[in-house]
C-alpha cells in the first residue's frame, strides 16, 4: 500500500494499463501505450488475470464516478487483450472481464447496455483454447432477454436496445452450444427466457422500420431491423439444435402462441413454424411434428378456431417435412387427427366439451366446428401426400377400418342422435378418405385396392345416404384415373367425336385384368345397385358415368368391355320396367346415362355397325324423345315426359342387335346376348334395404329346389314379380324360407363331396341345355313381343306369370364347401 503512492514504485502492470489513459478521455485510448500494454501481457500471460483485475477495479470505478469516457477506453483495451491472448490463463482473465460486462449491462445508460453487449459479443466469437469449468452465463440470458422487450420510449433507442438484446442472446449461444464443459443452453430455464424473447421481436414490428425514404436505404434498414436480426439467431439457434434438444426448443413457441392468443389469425403462428421447420435438420423433423400433435391433444377443449389455428399450422409443417421425415409412427399421426375430428363431431352435436356433463361454460359454434372439421380433412391429406405409396395403402385401411358401419364389429349407436353422429362420422371419415386418395398414385389396382379394404367400400356404397353414397364413387374414381382423365368426363353428353377429348389410353396391363377377374362383378354389382336408388341426383349421374368410362378406359380388356355394355343394358332396362317406382327424373336419367356411355364406348371399340346402330337410336330420340338424351336431362331445368311407358322400340337400345353387330368383330355374342343379373351376396344386407337380405334367402330358396333332396318337386321359374310377391310374403312364409336356406347350408356342410359335385353337374347340364345359341329359352322368344318391350333381352310377362329363365354357369353361387 505504501509503494502505491508512488508511482515509479507501483507494479509494471498497473503502470502500463495507467498510461493507456489519456489525461483528456475525448483524445481516446493511447495507441503506443496500448501496444506495450499488449506485449507485455503476451510476454508474462501469467500476469494477464492481475491485468483484468486492474482493469475492472478501473471500469467499476468511473462508472460510478460517470466518467464514461474512461468507461469506453477501457472497454476498448479489454477487447483488444481479448483478441490477442490465447493462452491457458485467459480464463481468469475472461472472469474480470465478464464482471465489467455485467456491471455495463446492469447501467440504465442505453449507451453503456449497448457497449458492454458489442464487447461480449466480441468475446463470444473468439475460440477459446481450453474449456472453462465454472463460467455462468445465466445472468447474461436473463438481462439480454430483458433487452429483447425494452419498451424505451424513444423509438430508436428502443430498437437498438432490443437489436443489442438479441445480439447478446446470439453471442450466449455461439458460446455455449458447442462446448460440453459449459452451462448447458437447451435447458429448460434458458430456452424459456431465449425463445420468448426472439419470438417477441418477430412478432412486433415497429412502424417506423416500414417507412425508407428510398429503395437503397430500405434494404439497409431491412437489415438493422430487430425482426429481421430475430429470425436470423432463432434460424441459428435451430440449425444448432441436436436431437434431444428439439423438444427444449419448440416447447415455449407453442407456450408463446397460447399466452398470446396466436393461434387464432394464424398468420404468425404458420410463419414462425415455418422458420423452425426450414432451420431444424430434416431428420428431425418428426419431433415437431408430434410436439405439435401432442399440443393439439392438449388443447382438445380449446375454441375450435385454436384448434384450427394447430392444425393448419400441423398442415403447412407436413408439407415442409416431406423432403426429410415424418417418423415411424404415421398412424400415430392419423390417429390424433381422427380423434379430433371424432371430438368435434360431438361437441357439435352436443354443444358442450364435457359431454358427460352436459354443461360448458364456453358457447360452441356449429360453424367454427366445421371450419376445424374442414382444416383436419385437409391436414390428413397433406400428411398423406408425403408418405410413400406403401404408407398411403395403410393409412387408406387404416381410416376405412373407423368408419362405422352396420356390417363392422365397431358399436353403432342407436337413436336419433346416435345416427347423426354415425352419418357425420362417416361422411369426414370418408372425406379424409376422398382427400388421401387424391394424392395417391398407383399402376396396380390391386396394390391400391386391397380385398378387405374394397370389401368395406363398396358397404358404404349400399348405405341409404346419397351423401355418403357419392363419396364412395368419388374415391373410386380417384383410384382407377391414373392418367388424369377425370374431368374430360365430367359432363355428360352424347358427342359425336371422342378425339375432341384427347383421352390418354394405356393398354390393360396384366395386374389390371387379374385385379378384374377378381373384383369386376362385385363392382358391376354396386354400380347396378346404386343406379336403383331414387335419392341420387345429377352428381351421383355423373360420378357413375365417370366411373363407367374410366373402367373403360384405364381397367378394359375385350371381356370387360362385354360385361360393361351388359351392365349399361341392365340399367336402361331398371328405368323402362321401373319395378322399384323411380321417379321421371331418375328414369329419364338412367336413359341418358346409358346413351352417353354406350355412345363413347362404341367409338373405343371402332367398330362401324355398332356405332351405327347407337347413332342412330341417339337421332331417333333427338326427333322423338330429346328428353332421354343427357343434354336435355342434366340442365340446371330438366324437360322430362311421364309418358315414359308408351315409348316406342326405335328409342332403345337392342341387346339382341349389340350382340349381332358385336359377335361379327370377334366379341362374344354368347355372353353378350345373356342379359346382365346381378350377383346378390350376404354383403348386400349392409344396405339395410330389407328388400335385398330377403332376395338373397330367395335366391338360395331357389338353388335348393334342385337338391337331391327336393328331386320330385318342379322346378320353379323365377320372374321379377314373384321377386316382388317374395318380398311382401306374410312373416310365416318369411320363417319357412329361414328354415328352408338353414336346411340348404347345413346339406352343403355335412352332404359327401361326391354327391355335392354330381349334383351340381346335373344342375350344369340341364342349365346349358335349356338354352338356344342366344341365350334366350323357346318360351321366351314367344313372348317377346309382349308388351312393353325389354331391350336387353330379358323377358317381362304379364303380373303374376311366371317365366322358366335359367342362370349362367358362370353367374352361380355356390357355396364355399362346393367348390373344388
Amino acid at each position: 500500500g505504501v509503494c502505491g503512492c508512488c508511482g515509479a514504485l507501483r507494479p509494471r502492470y498497473k503502470r502500463l494499463v495507467d498510461n493507456i489513459f489519456p489525461e483528456d478521455p475525448e483524445d481516446g485510448l493511447v495507441k503506443t501505450n496500448m501496444e506495450k500494454l499488449t506485449f507485455y501481457a503476451l510476454s508474462a500471460p501469467e500476469k494477464l488475470d492481475r491485468i483484468g483485475a486492474y482493469l475492472s477495479e478501473r471500469l467499476i470505478r468511473d462508472v460510478s464516478r460517470h466518467r464514461y469516457g474512461y468507461v469506453c477506453i477501457a472497454m476498448e483495451a479489454l477487447d483488444q487483450l481479448l483478441m490477442a491472448c490465447h493462452c491457458q490463463s485467459i480464463n481468469l482473465f475472461v472472469e474480470s472481464f465478464l464482471k465489467m460486462v455485467a456491471k455495463l449491462l446492469e447501467s440504465e445508460k442505453p449507451n453503456l447496455q449497448i457497449l458492454g453487449t458489442n464487447s461480449f459479443v466480441k468475446f463470444a466469437n473468439i475460440e477459446e483454447d481450453t474449456p472453462s469449468y465454472h463460467r455462468s452465463y445465466d445472468f447474461f440470458v436473463s438481462r439480454f432477454s430483458e433487452m429483447c422487450h425494452s419498451s424505451h420510449d424513444d423509438l430508436d433507442i428502443r430498437t437498438k436496445i432490443r437489436m443489442s438484446g438479441i445480439k447478446g442472446l446470439q453471442g450466449v449461444v455461439r458460446k455455449t452450444v458447442n462446448d460440453e464443459l459449459q452451462a448447458n443452453i437447451w435447458d429448460p430455464q434458458h430456452m424459456d427466457k431465449i425463445v420468448p424473447s426472439l419470438l417477441f421481436n418477430l412478432q412486433h414490428v415497429e412502424e417506423a422500420e416500414s417507412r425508407s425514404p428510398s429503395p437503397l436505404q430500405a434494404t439497409e434498414k431491412e437489415k438493422e431491423s430487430p425482426t429481421e436480426l430475430a429470425e436470423r439467431c432463432l434460424r441459428e439457434l435451430l440449425g444448432r439444435a441436436a436431437y434431444g434438444n428439439i423438444k427444449n426448443a419448440i416447447k415455449p413457441v407453442l407456450i408463446h402462441l397460447d399466452n398470446h392468443s396466436l393461434w387464432e389469425p394464424k398468420i404468425f403462428a404458420t410463419c414462425c413454424f415455418r422458420i423452425i421447420m426450414y432451420s431444424i435438420q430434416p431428420q428431425h423433423s418428426h419431433l415437431v411434428i408430434q410436439q405439435l400433435l401432442g399440443h393439439l391433444d392438449a388443447n382438445s377443449k380449446s375454441a375450435a378456431t385454436v384448434r384450427a389455428g394447430i392444425v393448419e399450422v400441423l398442415s403447412e409443417a407436413a408439407v415442409i417435412a416431406a423432403s426429410g421425415s415424418v417418423g415411424p409412427t404415421v398412424l400415430e399421426v392419423f390417429n390424433t387427427l381422427l380423434r379430433q375430428l371424432r371430438l368435434s363431431i360431438d361437441y357439435a352435436l352436443t354443444g358442450s366439451y364435457d359431454c358427460a356433463a352436459g354443461v360448458s361454460t364456453k358457447i360452441i359454434k356449429e360453424h367454427e366446428e366445421r371450419m376445424f372439421q374442414e382444416a383436419v380433412i385437409k391436414t390428413i391429406g397433406s400428411f398423406a401426400s408425403t408418405l410413400p405409396t406403401y404408407q398411403q395403402s395403410e393409412v387408406m385401411v387404416f381410416i376405412m377400418n373407423k368408419v362405422p358401419l352396420p356390417s363392422s364389429q365397431q358399436s353403432i349407436e342407436a337413436g336419433k342422435a346416435g345416427e347423426n353422429r354415425n352419418r357425420l362420422t362417416q361422411i369426414m371419415l370418408l372425406k379424409s378418405l376422398l382427400q388421401v386418395s387424391v394424392g395417391f398414385q398407383c399402376s396396380n389396382m390391386l396394390t391400391a385396392l386391397p380385398s378387405a379394404f374394397l370389401d368395406r367400400l363398396l358397404s358404404a356404397a349400399l348405405m341409404e345416404d346419397a351423401e355418403i353414397r357419392l363419396f364412395v364413387l368419388e374415391i373410386l374414381i380417384s383410384f382407377i384415373d391414373r392418367h388424369g382423365n377425370r374431368q374430360k368426363f365430367s359432363t355428360i353428353s352424347t358427342i359425336s367425336d371422342i378425339s375432341v377429348l384427347k383421352l390418354k389410353v394405356d393398354k390393360c396391363s396384366r395386374q389390371d385384368t387379374v385385379f378384374m377377374k377378381k373384383h369386376g362383378q362385385q363392382l358391376y354389382r354396386h354400380i347396378y345397385l346404386i343406379c336403383k336408388e331414387e335419392s341420387n341426383v345429377q352428381a351421383h349421374y355423373e360420378a357413375l358415368y365417370s366411373m363407367l368410362m374410366l373402367i373403360s378406359i384405364e381397367l378394359a380388356n375385350e371381356e370387360v368391355v362385354v360385361d360393361l355394355i351388359r351392365l349399361v343394358l341392365a340399367v336402361q332396362e331398371i328405368a323402362q320396367i321401373n319395378e322399384d317406382n323411380l321417379t321421371a327424373y331418375n328414369r329419364c336419367a338412367l336413359f341418358a346415362l346409358s346413351a352417353a356411355y354406350l355412345n363413347l364406348i362404341s367409338q373405343l371399340t371402332t367398330v362401324p355397325t355398332f356405332c351405327q346402330h347407337i347413332h342412330e337410336v341417339i337421332q331417333m330420340r333427338q326427333k322423338e324423345a330429346p328428353y332421354l338424351l343427357p343434354e336435355d336431362v342434366f340442365v340446371e331445368r330438366p324437360r322430362l315426359s311421364k309418358s315414359l311407358d308408351r315409348l316406342g322400340p326405335e328409342v332403345f337400345f337392342w341387346q339382341s342387335k349389340i350382340s349381332e353387330v358385336l359377335g361379327g368383330s370377334g366379341y362374344n355374342s354368347d355372353r353378350l346376348s345373356t342379359p346382365y343379373i346381378p350377383q346378390l351376396t350376404d354383403e348386400d344386407r349392409l344396405s339395410k334395404r330389407k328388400s335385398i337380405g330377403e332376395t338373397i334367402s330367395l335366391q338360395v330358396e331357389v338353388e335348393s329346389r334342385n337338391s337331391p333332396e327336393r328331386e320330385q318337386v318342379p322346378p320353379e321359374e323365377i320372374t321379377y314379380e314373384t321377386l316382388k310377391k317374395a318380398i311382401v310374403d306374410s312373416v310365416a312364409v318369411e320363417e319357412q324360407e329361414r328354415e328352408r336356406r338353414r336346411q340348404v347350408v347345413e346339406k352343403f356342410q355335412k352332404a359327401p363331396f361326391e354327391e355335392i359335385a354330381a349334383h351340381c353337374g346335373a344342375r350344369v347340364s340341364r342349365g346349358c341345355g335349356t338354352l338356344n345359341p342366344c341365350g334366350r329359352s323357346a318360351g321366351e322368344r314367344r313372348r317377346v313381343t309382349t308388351p312393353p318391350p325389354s331391350p336387353s333381352g330379358t323377358i317381362t310377362a304379364a303380373y303374376g306369370q311366371p317365366q322358366n329363365h335359367s342362370i349362367p354357369v358362370y353367374e352361380m353361387k355356390f357355396p364355399d364347401l362346393c367348390v373344388y
